[in-house]
């Protein structure tokens, strides 16, 4: 369909049937049919004239079309011609114009020309003049007007640096050359003339000359500039060579500052006398102190090589501390523009007093610190030594000799740590003040307060070598403070062992007698893993301290981690011995309820004597521990940790060794059990007033394996017959697939051999198929119950003991 249409008789669907069905949808409605019928044959006539209308259009289509295609052809033949037309006036017009715009670019290459030619003659004629004019200023000394005059003659011959091919360009060239040769040795004469290397005295005053001099040596070539101040310097400082020669007695390290003195009372007269002869970019003052710094670390360097075994370690840090004064003097004084290989630099704005590091307080003359506080190390950075340009300009020659210092401090140290000993031997072990918590040993913040004072000191000498050199020190007695005062005065857990080891204390034997701690044994244990606790802490702070001071290249080499792992074990042992000291004390009520005849037990009371004797010392010793390590609380959480995982598999074991065991025994041992386990939940915060929710890591231990003792007596209690069913209810409750844990829960039930021995045989038969690659299907474990599952046991133990009571 070409165009759209509304009638169904154009649809390309169209269904005949619909549609009669549509115009008659009813049988009442065929009562219409000769008025339809006669619609559509009207309709069908209209459509037929419509069709013959068309066709007979189309006879004249072809005749008409031919004419039209010749009418366009014709058209198209006369826009061709028109076109053609356009085109070549068009190409006339521009012949005509290029021969308008010829003379005119004739014209413009003449002016042109024209415009170079007189600005060349006129640069000539300025050149030459100003040529005659040079040698006659320069044959009568008047720089002043020289040094105007030649950077415009410097100037103009650039322009005919094109030219130089021509003669008479060439010798003016010449000309201007010779002129600044002879004015380069004329000026180097008159300087050595007013300022001889040797023999008369310097005059009083500047002079205009020279000073007009210096702005003509400007211009020259930079040579002659550089000539005129090394000069200048080598005679200025020549006085100082012969006063503080090497055999003089102010030469020596005692009389450093007599040095420093001379060269500030030189600057300010060279200020008075030359500061306005010399132009302000010549930077001349600074250069002075520097040549005058290259020359002392030279004449230090070369008498302290002489003199080395009379250098003390005071005389050194006294050398070292007023000639780091003089190199921040200069600092605030001078930008060190000069320092970069003689090239002038823009200088910078002076930092802020509160930021230049030399400004801070002198070696030694800090407060007493009780430790060094962490705020210390959360200041914000200050700029390190290097950013004072001047740094080491003279002190880098005391170097080699900060062997001196290093060899001093590790003396010092020494003696520091033998004093630390022999008080803690004369004063004791810190007196129990449960109170107040327990207390970090005061000769650790002393160590460390030293520590600080020595990495501050010797930062300000050097960030080099000797840095490196002083952190091995610091290792050193890091390691001997650790053994001598922490590991050494740790409570020894019996009287024939030389100390206390790890080894020693996992081969104590079970059942073993061994003494408790005193209450003062127990503060000092805290104390010492306090103060452990506090040297880790703040030895990794020293050591972002130490790298912050070092060079950067040495960065790498400054490693504490061996000294804060040594603090770890020192920790470790503290925690190992508290765990002992307690665990040692519930051994006894162990021993006890392992040897109770479970089989007499005729009726389920209270809870029995070994659980009250073990609740007794848990309540007289965690409160102390916990009060103790107030400050470290993670470590009281570890210990908790570390005595549920002790006592709790040793509780099992001495369960195991309660055989036989009646129904009502196993009772009773039920409710021991749930006693106990309120207590280890309650651990942490027992004899607290202040009630904490124990650490979840902490309470799934205890939950998990005193549920399992649970489990245990659970299984114990249940009846053997049938046995299939006693099988599969030890497997659902324990997920155990040993042969051993069943063989011991038998021994508990009190059956005879040859009923355990059927019973083994058919706890193998209904195991669970192991899984692919184990290899020892008696040793396997189920999976572990899930927390749901577990709290619904819990739930249905304690309904059980409840309806018991």
């Amino acid at each position: 369909m070409v165009f759209p249409s509304q009638d169904p008789l154009d649809r390309a669907d169209f269904n005949a049937v619909e549609y009669i069905n549509t115009l008659f949808p009813t049988e009442q409605s065929l009562a219409n049919i000769d008025e339809v019928v006669n619609k559509i044959r009207l309709k069908i006539r209209r459509l037929d004239d419509n069709i013959r209308t068309v066709v007979r259009g189309q006879t004249n289509v072809g005749q008409d079309g031919r004419q039209a295609l010749e009418e366009a052809q014709k058209a198209i033949q006369q826009l061709f011609g028109k076109i053609k037309d356009i085109k070549d006036k068009a190409e006339k017009s521009e012949q005509m114009v290029k021969e308008i715009t010829r003379d005119i670019k004739q014209l413009d290459h003449a002016k042109r020309h024209l415009t170079t030619s007189i600005t060349t003659l006129n640069h000539l004629h300025m050149l030459a003049g100003g040529v005659d004019s040079l040698e006659a200023m320069t044959r009568r000394r008047q720089y002043g007007e020289v040094a105007n005059l030649l950077q415009g003659v410097v100037n103009v011959l650039e322009h005919f640096n094109k030219y130089m091919g021509i003669p008479q360009i060439r010798q003016l060239s010449e000309r201007v050359k010779a002129a600044q040769n002879e004015l380069g040795q004329q000026i180097l004469a008159d300087f050595e003339e007013a300022f001889p290397s040797q023999g008369t005295k310097r005059p009083g005053g500047p002079s205009n000359v020279l000073r007009d001099a210096c702005l003509v040596a400007n211009v020259l070539d930079p040579r002659i500039k550089q000539e005129i101040i090394k000069k200048f310097i080598k005679q200025h400082l020549s006085e100082y060579l012969v006063l503080f020669q090497e055999n003089q007695d102010v030469a020596w390290l005692d009389k450093i500052d007599r040095r420093y003195a001379w060269i500030k009372r030189q600057l300010v007269d060279y200020e008075e006398k030359y500061g306005r002869m010399f132009p302000q970019e010549w930077y001349m003052t600074e250069r002075i102190a520097v040549e005058f710094c290259h020359v002392t670390r030279t004449e230090l360097a070369k008498i302290m090589r002489t003199r080395a075994k009379e250098i003390e370690v005071k005389l050194l840090l006294f050398a070292i501390q007023r000639t780091t004064n003089f190199e921040g003097l200069l600092a605030k004084r001078f930008s060190g523009c000069t320092l970069a290989d003689g090239t002038v630099q823009k200088k910078p704005e002076l930092p802020p007093p509160s930021t230049n590091p030399f400004l801070d307080d002198e070696p030694g003359t800090e407060t007493d610190e009780t430790m060094m506080e962490k705020s210390d190390i959360d200041r914000p950075k200050k700029p390190k030594v290097p950013d004072n340009p001047f740094h080491g300009i003279i002190s880098k020659c005391f170097e080699p000799h900060l062997y001196v210092y290093i060899e001093s401090q590790d003396k010092n140290l020494s003696e520091l740590i033998d004093r630390f000993v022999a008080d803690f031997k004369a004063q004791g072990p810190p007196k129990p003040n449960v109170d107040e918590g327990g207390a970090v040993l005061p000769s650790c913040a002393d160590l460390f307060v030293y520590y600080k004072k020595c990495m501050v000191q010797c930062s300000q000498l050097s960030t080099g070598e000797p840095m490196i050199a002083l952190t091995t020190i610091f290792q050193k007695y890091l390691r001997e403070y650790a053994w001598k005062i922490l590991s050494g005065n740790l409570p020894k857990t019996t009287s024939s062992s030389g100390g206390l080891t790890i080894t020693s204390l996992l081969k104590e034997k079970e059942g073993s007698e061994v003494a408790k701690f005193t209450l003062e044994e127990l503060c000092l244990i805290c104390s010492i893993l306090s103060t452990a606790e506090y040297c880790l802490a703040t030895t990794q702070q020293l050591e972002e301290k130490l790298k912050e001071k070092v060079d950067a290249s040495l960065m790498e080499r400054i490693n504490l981690t061996g000294e804060m792992d040594t603090f770890s074990i020192v920790i470790s042992n503290s925690i190992q011995l508290l765990v002992q000291d307690l665990d040692a004390a519930c051994d006894p009520a162990l021993t006890a309820m392992s040897k109770m005849q479970w089989q007499n037990v005729e009726h389920v009371g209270d809870q029995s004597p070994y659980v009250t004797s073990v609740i007794l010392h848990i309540k007289q010793n965690v409160p102390i521990i916990r009060d103790n390590l107030a400050s470290t609380r993670k470590y009281f959480t570890q210990f908790c940790i570390k005595f549920a995982n002790s006592f709790i598999p040793k509780f099992i074991n001495h369960l195991f060794k309660c055989k036989p065991i009646s129904m009502v025994g196993a009772e009773q041992l039920l409710l021991d059990t749930h006693s106990l386990k309120m207590v280890l939940l309650d651990l942490p915060s027992i004899g607290s007033q202040v009630v904490r929710k124990a650490p979840a890591s902490y309470t799934k231990i205890v939950v998990k394996g005193m549920t399992r003792a649970e489990m245990i007596l659970k299984v114990v209690m249940a009846p053997h017959e049938p046995p299939v069913v006693f099988v599969d209810n030890y497997i659902k409750l324990l997920a155990d697939c040993s042969t051993d844990t069943f063989q011991k829960i038998l021994d508990m039930k009190g059956l005879k051999r040859s009923e355990q021995s059927s019973m083994l045989e058919l706890f193998r038969q209904r195991l669970p198929a192991p899984p692919s690659g184990m290899e020892n299907p008696g040793s396997i474990s189920l999976t572990a119950p899930t927390p749901e599952q577990e709290s619904s046991r819990i739930r249905k133990l304690e309904k059980l003991i409840k309806k018991r009571l």
